[in-house]
């Protein structure tokens, strides 16, 4: 059946990444720990479970009980499993970056690249101004696109643009929410050339874009933003907005995407600064693997 191989494939290409680095970045346990149960497992297990659409840890956990005991002879019980998966929380973030290598290449434009973010929420609205989950990465913050204060992370995403598809993501990172695009924009300019790169407003700098194209022959384009007391844009600063608003979707559709298949924005059930990066890096590592390896 084509779910039992793409379990299989999954465990397997775990495995082979756990061999070669993933390892290193486990916390290490006591001598007297009972492996019985692997690393391995426990990981291929959270991400088929995210694949199936199942949206927190219990809900995978039973999923998994429930139909693939057969494949986990050996699975934990379920506070076990969830103290597994947070020994295992630093794997994910090496994880996300073997799996960028793995994304198709072909027809990718690699001189043009799309860039934007997305927030996490462990909490929404009123809700946001006394959350205290994971306080050493999460905090308050605002998402303009939504209209809505929120507390948690925000997700940054520089893909290449590839016609007719998803961008294929190059950059990925994740800062508290509070945090500006255009401050985590600077911190990943110095490693781009020779590219035009399609931002929204947020990003808008005029200084930014004189010293990007100068020094790195690096062109961004942004919408026009109205100046203080401007009612209306000329023109052609319409037409510029609207262009780059076109050439700017699939991000937005990269992102609407990630959000279908796994539910990422949601981390309202999340409890700990190790379950936060559980949560977010595993789904990031879920999606890639989709977009890498399904037919």
């Amino acid at each position: 059946m084509d779910w039992e191989y793409d379990l299989i494939r999954l465990y397997v290409l775990i495995c082979d990444y756990y061999d070669q680095e993933l390892w290193v970045h486990c916390q290490r346990m006591s001598n007297h720990s009972d492996l019985s149960f692997s690393d391995e497992e426990a990981i291929s297990i959270y991400l088929y479970g995210i694949i199936e659409k199942r949206r927190n840890v219990k809900e995978i956990y039973d999923f998994t009980h429930k139909h693939l005991r057969a494949f986990f002879p050996q699975l934990a019980n379920y506070e076990g499993y969830v103290q597994r998966l947070n020994q295992l929380s630093g794997v994910f973030i090496p994880l996300v970056s073997r799996l960028q290598e793995a994304l198709p290449t072909l027809n990718v434009l690699q001189e043009i690249g799309l860039m934007d973010s997305m927030p996490i929420s462990l909490a929404k609205a009123q809700r946001s101004s006394s959350a205290k989950v994971a306080p050493e990465f999460a905090n308050k913050g605002y998402c303009a696109s939504k209209g809505l204060y929120y507390y948690g992370v925000k997700v940054h995403l520089l893909g290449l643009r590839r016609p007719g598809a998803l961008p294929v993501p190059e950059y990925i990172g994740v800062t508290p929410a509070s945090d500006h695009d255009l401050t985590t924009f600077r911190e990943i300019q110095p490693y781009l050339y020779n590219r035009e790169l399609f931002l929204d407003k947020a990003y808008a700098d005029e200084l930014l874009k004189e010293e990007a194209k100068a020094q790195q022959n690096l062109i961004l384009w942004t919408p026009v933003k109205k100046k203080k007391g401007q009612k209306y844009l000329a023109v052609h600063d319409q037409w510029l907005s609207t262009a780059v608003s076109r050439v700017r979707q699939p991000i937005e559709s990269l992102f609407n995407w990630i959000e279908e298949k796994t539910g990422i924005q949601s981390a309202a059930k999340v409890r700990s600064y190790k379950g936060l990066l559980v949560h977010v890096f595993g789904r990031l590592a879920a999606a890639l693997f989709i977009m890498a390896f399904s037919s």
